[in-house]
């Protein structure tokens, strides 16, 4: 038998794991069950990537201050109420 942790989908190499999902993507696809990106879903995804890599960034460097740019653009951290209702325009619901 197997130990715990050589067993699953995070246990393979990585190849094989690309491999695996790639052949699951092409079947969705074939299938028309494979989610499509729009553009606004996209440019959300890419936006949320980018706020989480800056933010790794100043953990690393030891600062977890908002900077002057982000504090600009209105885009504090993910616990602030107004980043979370920015999309809606609803900034006076808290």
């Amino acid at each position: 038998m197997l130990a715990k942790e050589d067993r699953g989908f995070a246990s393979m190499d990585r190849s094989k794991q690309r491999e695996i999902a790639s052949k699951g993507g092409k079947a969705a696809h074939q299938k028309g069950t494979a989610h499509e990106w729009t553009s606004e879903e996209a440019r959300e995804a890419g936006r949320k990537g980018g706020m989480a890599s800056h933010r790794r960034k100043q953990e690393q460097q030891g600062g977890g201050t908002v900077t002057s740019d982000e504090g600009s653009r209105g885009q504090g951290s993910p616990d602030d109420d107004r980043s979370a209702n920015s999309d809606t325009g609803n900034d006076d619901m808290r």
